[in-house]
């Protein structure tokens, strides 16, 4: 907000500008390289001094500056997709309580569209938040896949797809081998999901991406140019199937996994997580504040097969008042002195049968697993995915989906307990149930992001003869499957165990939800600028259309929902109806920003507000009703409030 113009901020319904951003980042290393020039219609602006950023960066023009050739990835349309990316998008993601499950409570996420629009729509939100993405992109093996026949129509190309618009010639389009631009039509469409993804990513964050031979060497030339080759953490290889086929010489049964490191000094990846039989070896009988645990020999060979004189001591056992000595030819792990104090925190027992000591190793220190090898040959096969789909559906309605196997060796590798996963090219949403069923086992609190465009199933398919007319149906009906599993068989547990040992009779509190949202077009008329050509009728009508900009048909619900997500905040975040001077407002985030949706702002709740010191306060222009006063009051109230506070503190005006 602006006190010295009395007018609140107004609120910027596009998705983030990237090259703004971009330039901003710039600015804070070089800040010697932005200069004011004046452009076409003489007004001073800001540019970049080109020559004085190659002198910060030590780069000096020389004789070979003029030259074309150069080493570095490139192809037709390439800076298509760079405009592409720059260009914020005016969608919406609209909330579907209806098709979700714990709506008000889950962080998990399934989103309903074109994936390039809702990573633009994710990058305020989500910028630098994501820990691993996985991602299993179509082939380019001869069969179609699906991308936007327009690019610089990609949202409506996308409702006209998708049926929520009347088609006017915009349409997905396939791409097929004998097109001419076959592997340039594929980059194109990777590029720019690609260059946005990497800003989601957490500076130690990781993305793998699954690939056979057809676009592998293209893809890691892309990645390389996205992320930076020396972010190239490993190409893995997933044996696909236990053998061959037999219809060649040589059978191909593998496919290939690229790992790339937002930034590999900061990369954190982990070991593979021990198989299930071995976790369910331990156990916590006597109810140890430190967690399950397996009782473990204390006893060992001496360092490099050598004694070690101070390891060898009697250790007296309490119970029975005898003393027991390490076996013949062995010494104990720890010294005297570390052994007494294990025994005073209980990490040392003496079991009932012989008396002897014991350590008591726990669960939540044991090294977890292994380092991940390259070649993945125990990871599941593709016969194992389809009998998963199976399981849950009864029938074969998704072809080629990854084994949940495979993704449960990566998301261990690459994401920790508590943090969140993304995949945009979801299709089944394996990735979401192999989340599901790891916190099942640990009780972990990951969560997921699934994005799949509604692409429709083939009439003959059996998918379509089972009733699921989209591959987005799919994936979120296998999320709702996968929960109802689990839930029933926490509650089978929970049956089998009563009057077992205390502790084991509760089942782990996990996340068993998914919040449905849907790619929409914006709740709010966007002026329109771009058509400078426009007849004074169509300037006029924009003109109506920015005075009354709010969709008449978008519910508060949808409206809110826009407004949060471009306000920066996830569409996951708590949200609680709150009554402040007698109007409704929301709160989300504990109050980190208030939203008002009533048509009309009172004095009142204004003062309400800034007693409340939320981060951001956003409200509708229209809510003011015309009165200029009230809204310079507002102003000056929150100018007032802010007055000494360091930036981080003070209060945001907006309204919309």
């Amino acid at each position: 907000m602006s006190p010295k113009t009395n007018k609140p901020e107004e609120m910027d319904i596009r998705s983030m500008d990237i090259s703004n951003d971009n330039r901003t980042k710039l600015k804070q290393l070089f800040p010697s390289v932005f200069t004011e020039t004046r452009n076409d219609k003489g007004e001073l602006v800001e540019s970049i001094d080109f020559e004085k950023l190659k002198a910060e960066l030590g780069t000096f023009s020389d004789v070979f500056e003029s030259r074309r050739e150069r080493y570095g990835m490139d192809w037709p349309g390439k800076k298509e997709c760079m405009k592409l990316i720059q260009q914020p998008s005016v969608g919406t993601l609209k909330p579907c309580r209806e098709e979700s499950v714990n709506f008000d409570t889950t962080e998990n996420l399934f989103i309903e569209g074109d994936n390039l629009e809702v990573l633009k729509l994710l990058q305020k939100s989500y910028y630098g938040k994501i820990k691993m993405i996985y991602i299993d992109p179509p082939y380019n093996t001869g069969n179609e896949f699906i991308y936007p026949d327009n690019y610089s129509e990609s949202l409506d190309t996308y409702l006209a797809y998708a049926g929520l618009i009347d088609a006017n010639g915009r349409k997905f389009s396939t791409n097929t081998p004998n097109e001419g631009r076959f592997h340039t039509k594929w980059l194109n469409m990777m590029y720019p999901r690609l260059y946005l993804a990497r800003n989601l990513l957490r500076e130690d964050g990781v993305i793998f991406i699954s690939i056979d031979d057809n676009e592998l060497c293209n893809l890691k030339n892309l990645c390389s140019d996205v992320f930076g080759e020396e972010n190239l953490i490993e190409v893995l290889v997933w044996k696909r199937r236990a053998t061959p086929p037999n219809d060649r010489v040589i059978g191909k049964n593998h496919e290939y996994i690229l790992a790339y490191g937002r930034n590999t000094n900061e990369t954190s990846l982990y070991l593979q997580q021990k198989e299930d039989h071995v976790i369910a070896r331990y156990k916590n009988p006597d109810n140890d504040p430190n967690g399950p645990w397996i009782a473990s020999d204390l006893s060992a060979n001496g360092k490099g097969g050598r004694l070690v004189d101070s390891c060898i001591f009697p250790i007296h056992n309490p119970l029975n008042k005898k003393d027991y000595y390490p076996p013949r030819n062995k010494c104990w792990l720890y010294s005297k002195e570390k052994v007494e104090k294990f025994i005073k925190e209980g990490r040392i027992s003496f079991r009932e049968s012989t008396g002897a000591p014991y350590l008591k190793r726990y669960f939540k220190e044991v090294r977890n697993g292994s380092t991940m090898p390259t070649i993945l040959d125990d990871a599941g096969f593709s016969q194992d995915s389809a009998r998963e789909i199976r399981s849950l559906f009864g029938a074969d309605v998704y072809e080629f989906p990854k084994p949940i196997k495979l993704l449960n060796k990566l998301i261990v590798c690459g994401l920790g307990p508590n943090d969140i996963l993304m995949d945009f090219f979801a299709g089944s949403c394996t990735t979401a149930q192999a989340v599901l069923e790891l916190n099942k086992i640990d009780g972990g609190n990951r969560k997921f992001i699934m994005v799949q465009l509604p692409e429709p199933c083939d009439e003959d398919s059996e998918a379509y003869k089972t009733g699921y007319k989209t591959i987005a149906n799919i994936g979120k009906e296998r999320i709702i499957r996968a929960i109802k599993k689990i839930e029933e068989e926490q509650i089978a547990k929970t049956k089998e165990s009563n009057g077992m040992l205390p502790g084991l009779e509760e089942q782990p509190l996990i996340d068993l939800g998914i919040k449905c949202i849907k790619l929409d077009k914006s709740n709010f008329k966007i002026w329109d600028g771009s058509n400078l050509d426009a007849s004074e009728g169509e300037i006029a009508q924009q003109l109506t259309l920015h005075i009354d900009h709010v969709d008449p048909n978008a519910t508060q619900e949808e409206i809110l929902y826009e407004l949060l997500l471009k306000a920066g905040f996830m569409p996951t975040q708590k949200v609680e109806k709150l009554e402040m001077a007698g109007k409704t407002v929301f709160s989300i985030a504990e109050g980190a920003l208030l939203i008002c949706l009533e048509d009309e702002i009172t004095r009142e709740l204004i003062d309400a507000v800034a007693e409340a010191e939320p981060m951001q306060f956003i409200c509708l222009d229209l809510g003011f009703q015309g009165n200029d006063q009230l809204k310079a009051n507002a102003v000056q109230t929150f100018a007032a409030r802010n007055k000494g506070q360091d930036k981080a503190g003070q209060i945001v005006f907006r309204t919309v």
